[in-house]
């Protein structure tokens, strides 16, 4: 069997990894040590996974994993002061669907690849925490394979607000998502409507899928 390459073995641990709830990596030299790898074939190898929208950088901060960063933190942390968790699900309905119709329309091969990918890296997710960054990755795909610049970085700016107003939240099963969560099939749905270029079909899968995550809110919340 061939050896693994640096970037092979990156993209290895990021998919099992359980980052803290920014998705900042381990420094440099302790994920370097942990791979095995020099640190010059890591930062390589962060180079080509951060081309691809894998990860982000941040002088002075380190690299993180999911959403590129928001050019305006002073707006955006207004925006977090002023709404809450049952605003946020409401723009998610009213948006969100226009970007599952989109991307049935424009997606590759390769983005439905990445989008059947991610949505089985929900089922095997061994932790929420785990879950809910490829969760995240996957609706970020969703907007990549809309293929509109302009709204995947609405996408963004609502990712973070989300985020920040609803992470943390207690679950009712603390260890993982149970066999039978309901986003699995609906993720399914979105998914196979996109990859069928069923515009309207995916829209409607991703609303319905959106109005059930609305509902688990809801109890969580007490509402």
């Amino acid at each position: 069997m061939m050896p693994l390459s640096p970037v092979e073995k990156l993209r290895g641990f990021l998919e099992s990894a359980e980052l803290g709830e920014d998705g900042r990596l381990p420094p440099e030299r302790e994920l370097a040590e942990t791979l095995d790898m020099g640190r010059t074939a890591l930062r390589k190898a962060m180079a080509v996974l951060q081309g691809q929208g894998v990860v982000w950088r941040h002088v002075g901060k380190g690299t993180f994993m999911g959403d590129r960063p928001v050019e305006t933190p002073t707006d955006l942390n207004a925006m977090i002061r002023r709404t809450n968790p049952l605003e946020v699900m409401a723009a998610r309905v009213a948006f969100e669907p226009e970007i599952a119709r989109l991307a049935a329309v424009n997606a590759t091969a390769a983005q439905v690849s990445e989008l059947r990918n991610c949505a089985q890296k929900c089922r095997l997710a061994t932790s929420w925490r785990l879950y809910e960054q490829w969760d995240n990755r996957l609706h970020r795909s969703f907007g990549e394979a809309a293929q509109n610049s302009l709204l995947l970085g609405l996408l963004d700016t609502m990712t973070a607000v989300r985020r920040a107003v609803t992470w943390g939240r207690r679950r009712v099963h603390p260890e993982r998502p149970p066999r039978e969560h309901h986003s699995f099939e609906e993720h399914d749905r979105i998914v196979e409507a996109i990859a069928e270029r069923d515009g309207p079909g995916a829209a409607e899968a991703m609303r319905r899928h959106l109005r059930s995550v609305e509902i688990k809110l809801r109890e969580t919340l007490g509402y």
